[in-house]
């Protein structure tokens, strides 16, 4: 198939460790580590799995596997020292991955945020001016690799680094607050949209775009009111505040409306809109999960900031190891509404930047494990890709999440979603997934048909 790209997807905190290493600062999940009792088993991404010194083992592990693209992110406190000045060393490292990337063939799709927001930052995502911030990063990574990387991605899973993290109180920084959770997101969304404008002026050639990710919901009970309401109310804090804004409409009333008096007026200000609005060359689609909801009863912070009583029911699906039930039905109607809705109707291709699963491996003697349950997952979410390319979504390209066994953040290292073992002494052991992946990838087969 040669009009779909294939790749694996990885992040800089989860994978690179040398986390004081030429230059490098501390970044909010450095801290956040520190807080006893933050991360499983007091882990860490001191080490990680020390790409940072093994990258040019990855990249020949990435071209033995056949990967056409590879998208990884920038740490900015290894590029930017808290003045604002660019780190030379730690660009230094970026730009050698990258050449070393090219040399063999694979394409650097570049993430700029995936999460790991310099501590130094007075506010973080609370700030305005981490936004502002945010696209002078930018325009320091794009100086050093704009001639060698032509696709770049903003944000990685705003939601993530604003409902979770200012909401509800799990990954860094651990707030949980309604209206810092809102006003995170809309300095995330704006530093999209000013980092998106700067790069443009910078290089017009360049193609950007923003990844988000999508949990899609549906109610326990289509006949009841109050599901239908909370579904409507956490898809609109979790999806539509995002997509119709980085598409150009503007934030959704009804969201408004249902935050009140948490909705943060004073921080969007009158041209932000539009800025973050602007076009966008793709999107990114994170997807594991579909949950089944209800309106239970509210039990401490929740991410979803204006349906606090969202109580997710099992449905007797099989999960992977963490607690996600397994649904490629679900991941083909996103595809198709995100088609219908957003993507399509602006002209822009959809890539899947993010899907995969934690299974529980076991390796055998060698260290080779055979993890036919996570070849069955992906199996089956690259047959609802196909699917819903033939009924029209344009998904022009398929990242696995994730190459390596890496920092699975709060859950440590704990939680294996790689298709090569990452075991104690960090030596690296393609699991059958990994082979199957790569054949998958020479064939140009996206899954078997489903029922």
């Amino acid at each position: 198939m040669t009009d779909f790209l294939w790749g694996a997807a990885t992040a800089a905190f989860q994978i690179e460790g040398a986390s004081t290493e030429d230059g490098r600062e501390a970044s909010i999940w450095d801290v956040f580590c520190q807080v006893p009792g933050a991360v499983a088993n007091g882990d860490d991404g001191t080490v990680a799995t020390d790409h940072y010194h093994r990258w040019e083992a990855d990249v020949a592990l990435m071209a033995g596997l056949g990967l056409q693209a590879y998208r990884f992110s920038v740490a900015w406190p290894r590029v930017v020292s808290a003045d604002g000045t660019p780190n030379a060393a730690g660009l230094d490292f970026y730009e050698r991955l990258v050449d070393g990337l090219l040399a063999a063939g694979i394409e650097p799709w570049l993430t700029l945020y995936h999460w790991d927001l310099p501590a130094s930052l007075p506010g973080g995502w609370l700030n305005r001016a981490t936004a502002e911030r945010f696209a002078q990063y930018a325009l320091v990574v794009h100086d050093r690799l704009g001639d060698r990387v032509r696709r770049w991605t903003t944000l990685n899973e705003p939601w993530c680094s604003s409902m979770l993290s200012y909401g509800a109180g799990v990954p860094a920084p651990g707030h949980a607050d309604p209206t810092e959770a809102l006003t995170a997101a809309h300095h995330l969304l704006l530093g999209h949209g000013l980092a998106a404008r700067a790069l443009r002026e910078a290089d017009a050639s360049a193609s950007i775009g923003i990844t988000l990710n999508y949990t899609p919901a549906v109610p326990a009970d289509p006949t009841n009111p109050a599901y239908i309401d909370v579904v409507r109310r956490v898809d609109g804090t979790a999806h539509r505040l995002f997509t119709d804004a980085v598409f150009g409409r503007g934030y959704p009333a009804d969201v408004v409306a249902d935050a009140g008096a948490a909705w943060p007026a004073e921080a969007v200000r009158a041209g932000d809109e539009a800025v973050i609005g602007a076009p966008l060359d793709f999107l990114g689609v994170n997807y594991y999960t579909t949950e089944m909801i209800r309106a239970g009863v509210p039990a401490g912070p929740s991410p979803h900031v204006t349906a606090p009583e969202a109580e997710v029911v099992p449905r007797g699906l099989p999960t992977t190891d963490m607690g996600w039930e397994i649904d490629p039905d679900g991941f083909a109607r996103l595809l198709g509404r995100l088609h219908d809705t957003w993507a399509g109707p602006a002209g822009v291709p959809i890539y899947i930047t993010e899907n995969g699963a934690a299974c529980a491996d076991e390796p055998d003697a060698d260290g080779f494990v055979n993890d036919t349950d996570r070849i069955a997952y992906l199996d089956a979410h690259l047959a609802a890709v196909e699917e819903a390319r033939g009924a029209g979504a344009d998904v022009r390209g398929y990242f696995a999440w994730t190459l390596l066994d890496n920092f699975e953040w709060a859950f440590g290292y704990a939680k294996r979603f790689g298709i090569v073992r990452v075991d104690e002494e960090l030596r690296r052991i393609p699991k059958a997934s990994a082979r199957w992946f790569a054949q998958q990838i020479a064939t140009g087969r996206l899954g078997a048909p489903r029922s």
